[in-house]
């Protein structure tokens, strides 16, 4: 074998060899990149499995509860959105601050008549003035606003116990049907003063029919004591 035929064979065998090395180092054509059987067959899921819906029994049954509100009895006349603040005496210095931000309402009883004034708070709805109308209330503008109003109240219920407040509130329109409200409180005052009055004076009356007859059976008394003393003697 001469030196050119030596030559080529060493090239064609050291090729075998690198083929064989790579084949060697990749696997076979499943490790190479293929996917086996297994990954082509769809899955089958159990249908029971599929359909689970677990259900839990409460262990303890809470009965639905009704809340009352105490508003029950009374009928909505006025309601619009309201900034409330409060005007604050105990601190030094006195300020305004605010009370809440929600709902105003005023309300009117179903049987008595009467009509009260209730804000609460937006998302709490916790109680942030809650007082009767009286016609001695009167709303008056907050440093020449026509939006601010200013009054004062004796007794607001908002907290525990009921105490004096002076109030202020921005909203439109709000003055107007407070106003209606306290005229109609007002007459409703004087209807029941006059009621008062009427009934006064036939309490007065049948005082006086009791004082006379009382007279009466007094006189009768006497005259039977007389007619008696006359016959005995």
């Amino acid at each position: 074998m001469c030196y050119e035929q030596r030559q080529a064979f060493a090239e064609l065998q050291n090729g075998v060899n690198e083929r064989a090395d790579v084949m060697s180092f990749c696997g076979t054509n499943e490790a190479y990149g293929q996917d086996t059987q297994e990954e082509h067959e769809p899955s089958v899921e159990n249908p029971d499995e599929a359909n689970h819906d677990p259900h839990f029994e409460p262990i303890v049954s809470l009965p639905e509860q009704e809340i009352k509100t105490l508003e029950e009895d009374e009928a909505e006349v006025f309601k619009m959105r309201a900034k409330l603040f409060r005007f604050a005496s105990e601190n030094d210095p006195p300020e305004w601050k605010e009370r809440g931000t929600g709902d105003v309402k005023l309300l009117r009883h179903k049987e008595k008549g009467t009509i009260r004034l209730l804000m609460r708070r937006d998302k709490t709805l916790k109680i942030c003035a809650n007082h009767y109308i009286t016609p001695a209330m009167e709303l008056k503008p907050n440093a020449g606003s026509d939006r601010a109003w200013v009054w004062n109240t004796y007794a607001d219920y908002a907290d525990e116990a009921p105490k004096p407040e002076l109030l202020a509130i921005h909203a439109q329109k709000f003055k107007a049907k407070f106003d209606e409200c306290r005229n109609e409180a007002k007459g409703k005052q004087t209807k029941d003063s006059t009621k008062n009055d009427s009934t006064d004076k036939v309490a007065e009356k049948l005082e006086e029919l009791s004082v006379k007859e009382d007279k009466v059976k007094d006189q009768e008394e006497e005259a039977k004591q007389e007619k008696t003393e006359e016959e005995k003697q």
